[in-house]
């Protein structure tokens, strides 16, 4: 019997036992199993399922929960109940246990009441609620139900704001059409709340600092009409006190650069700028810089949204670990029609410099492995206007190990990153501090460069500059915009193996001819996962890479027909990839998280191919998890069939033994699909699990006799067929979340494989999982 068909046995077992609660039910009680609502009404009522939906809400007590006609949690607390319980139906208790709801626990009066109260409150008045209970004796189960009778309701015929000739009313009259109450609509609470709610805003929009939707109130007659309509209006309660009913005017903006919340006293030191008063002992922050991020200005009315923007705004810099701001009423007099404020904004920084070091342990798929050793050094406030310069460096060493009697390789590889960030934007033409309303765009020039060398095979050394802006144009939608992007690639040191396997390959070979990138990239990203409170949550992220369209006015041409500029071959290509998510959430931490990737690439001009840099790739820990990173495609290609060496034949059982395969001969395309679905769940705290499955592969545009061999049914090409092509995989992984800090663990098997003969492409490869270990979630 499998392993599957006794845990559904087990399953069905626990469910029937789960059924059998009768038993445990004291003589006297009936086991609750919840009420129904009947409304019986003369008339149509408009919205009724939404009415209904909202009388259930107030039904209490909830009954016991059931799951397939069994309730397990009433179940298993019973079973904890006895003197020995057993280790088991503790546990199961403390996890899905239920205290017991008897018919005994329902108040039929306090419900009744509580109906009512809901009726009246969606304009149906004179409403009647009467109630019954329901015993079933053999099953020792009780319900109730509760019969509405509900008349005509009323309904609104005018709307109107009282006349006064105070100011604020002048106001609220302004944007009294704005207002969510319709001419028909059936007397309704919740809306007349709602609507207090918007005429507040707009006010303190208007500079009302001290305005409160509890100062307004409605009042309805109904005495002008014969049927069941009303009359409402709107006017202020009495005795609001009059410091609430004016504007309120910003008489001075002070901005403490340097405070320290741990000190009592301010400094006194200020410079004047633009009408704002920038208090520092000594220069932390030139307030020619600052001044853009502040929103808040001497002489305007009062604005709460101005304020959330602008502190915003001042936590996007980066340098800064509190921002508050605090208004301050100067003293107004009770005649006055306008009042004052003043603004202080305490700026609290951060350590202005950090460093870090990290030492990792790298094993791969392989053999390789070795230690890895990363530093970074970040200076927040470098030239005192919120710049932030990164300096990363990194130094890895690994060795192979398995290699029998071949004599093992090794890999160095060096790194050097430098992130420059300006946080206003550097362009010929000066904006408006309001022209990017929710955030001032980021200046960022990159420039770093990577020395890789592999023993018996090449050295790649690779120098990149970047210069570019990104800024948030709301709170879900990200900007990333490089309209320079230079890469130069040079590969030296080539070993007779690797020229041999080059001169075998001219894709592969293309692919590391191309040695100099010059273009330009742009990224669209869309990030709705942010509100976790949503149980639909979609995420977009659109990359477009473009290269050598400028380089092409100043090319001259080669002897090979190319051109090259500076003496430089120059690649051609355009890139466009598209990453969509959609997670729906199911309540209680359970998540059904799903992606769909696509990404096309196109050499044009000067290139065949893609560089090296810009192929995809798939399988790994983010990608289809059944496979190894990058050990798929492309299409059928099986680099196990490949015999490189002639003298030393590749193992069939362990072909990764194989000294030249490994290291260089990576399974890439300029075509990229992948599809990915997981179901998570929590276990315990900080302890979450997911079962998934995973389905994906590259493709190249072009036929390429050299990703083909005896079990390939095409040269790695993307056609109609593709999706007979896909590897497919599932497995099982756990995560540990502290914090939104995730260690994941992840255990993958093979379903479909596309490297094998068409008809044997589906196999049950349990035997053989594929562990991955990775940071962060995978989608």
């Amino acid at each position: 019997m499998r392993i599957r068909d006794i845990s559904i046995i087990v399953i069905l077992i626990l469910l029937f036992q789960a059924c059998s609660v009768e038993k445990f039910i004291p003589e006297e009680e009936f086991l609750y199993t919840g009420a129904e609502i009947k409304i019986e009404s003369d008339t149509t009522i408009k919205d009724r399922p939404q009415l209904k939906a909202e009388l259930e809400s107030v039904l209490r007590p909830k009954p016991n929960t059931e799951f397939l006609g069994a309730r397990p949690g009433l179940y298993y607390h019973y079973k904890a109940q006895r003197e020995k319980p057993g280790f088991i139906n503790k546990f199961l208790n403390k996890k899905i246990g239920e205290e017991p709801v008897y018919l005994s626990d329902v108040d039929l009066t306090n419900t009744e009441d509580l109906l009512l109260n809901r009726l009246e409150n969606r304009g149906f008045f004179y409403s009647r609620v009467s109630s019954d209970s329901e015993k079933d004796e053999k099953n020792k189960t009780a319900s109730t139900s509760y019969t509405l009778t509900v008349p005509t309701p009323y309904t609104m015929e005018t709307y109107q704001l009282d006349t006064d000739s105070m100011l604020v009313y002048k106001d609220i009259q302004k944007d009294l059409d704005e207002t969510i109450l319709e001419n028909g609509m059936r007397f309704d609470l919740p809306k007349l709340k709602l609507e207090r709610e918007r005429i507040d805003i707009d006010l303190k929009k208007k500079g009302y600092y001290n305005f409160n939707p509890g100062f307004l109130i409605f009042e309805s007659d109904t005495n002008q009409y014969d049927q069941k309509k009303f009359d409402l209006f709107l006017r202020l309660k009495k005795d609001v006190p009059s410091k609430s009913v004016i504007p309120y005017q910003i008489s001075n903006v002070n901005v403490y650069v340097n405070y320290n919340v741990d000190e009592d006293s301010v400094t006194k030191n200020y410079k004047r700028f633009k009408d704002k008063n920038y208090f520092q002992d000594e220069l932390f922050f030139k307030p020619e810089y600052l001044d853009p991020y502040l929103l808040i200005e001497t002489g305007d009315y009062y604005d709460p949204e101005k304020s959330r923007n602008t502190s915003r705004r001042l936590g996007s810099i980066g340098s800064y670990k509190f921002v508050n701001i605090r208004y301050d009423e100067i003293d107004t007099l009770a005649g006055d029609d306008l009042g004052l404020l003043e603004a202080n904004i305490y700026l609290s920084p951060l350590k202005k410099r950090a460093i870090r070091a990290e030492l990792q342990a790298v094993t791969k798929s392989n053999s390789f492995t070795g230690p890895h050793l990363a530093l970074s050094f970040l200076n927040r406030n470098l030239f005192k206007g919120g710049e932030s310069l990164n300096i990363s460096a990194n130094l890895g060493y690994e060795f192979q190990q398995g290699t029998g009697n071949l004599p093992g390789r090794n890999s160095l590889q060096l790194g050097l990153t430098n992130d420059l960030i300006i946080p206003r934007l550097l362009f010929p033409v000066k904006f408006s501090k309001n022209f990017f309303k929710y955030d001032i765009p980021k200046t960022k020039i990159s420039l770093g460069g990577d020395y890789l060398r592999r023993s018996q095979l090449f050295t790649l050394t690779s120098l990149n500059a970047s210069f570019g802006y990104y800024w948030n144009a709301n709170r879900y939608v990200t900007h990333e915009f490089n309209p320079i992007s230079l890469n130069y690639v040079s590969l030296s040191n080539v070993t007779p193996e690797f020229q041999a396997t080059l001169d075998e390959n001219p894709f592969l070979e293309s692919s590391f001819d191309q040695e100099f990138i010059a273009g330009l990239t742009y990224s669209f990203i869309y990030n709705g996962l942010i509100d976790t409170s949503k149980r639909h949550a979609f995420f977009l992220n659109t990359n477009f890479d473009m290269a050598g369209n400028t380089m092409s006015l100043f090319g001259k041409e080669a002897e090979d027909g190319n051109k090259e500029v500076l003496g430089l071959e120059y690649a051609q290509y355009a890139k466009l990839d598209m990453d969509i998510r959609y997670h729906l959430r199911l309540g209680k931490q359970q998540v059904i998280a799903t992606r769909l990737f696509a990404g096309y690439g196109h050499p044009y001009g000067n290139s065949d191919v893609l560089p090296f840099s810009k192929q995809y790739f798939s399988g790994g820990p983010y990608s289809v998890r059944a496979f190894r990173t990058r050990s798929l495609g492309p299409g059928t290609y099986n680099p196990a069939e490949d015999n490189l060496i002639e003298d030393d034949p590749v193992d069939p059982d362990n072909p990764e033994d194989d000294p030249v395969n490994i290291g260089f001969r990576d399974q890439t395309g300029n075509i990229r699909f992948e599809a990915n679905a997981e179901y998570r769940f929590p276990i315990v705290t900080y302890l979450n699990g997911a079962f998934f499955i995973d389905a994906g592969n590259v493709w190249t545009s072009k036929a390429n006799p050299e990703t083909t061999n005896a079990n390939s049914d095409g040269t790695g090409k993307f056609d109609s067929d593709f999706l007979n092509e896909l590897g497919i995989g599932a497995g099982a992984g756990l995560r540990i979340d502290i914090q939104s800090f995730v260690i994941r663990f992840d255990l993958a098997f093979p379903m479909h494989d596309p490297r094998k003969p068409m008809g044997d492409r589906w196999v049950n490869d349990f035997g053989n999982p594929v562990f991955n270990f990775a940071i962060g979630y995978p989608f």
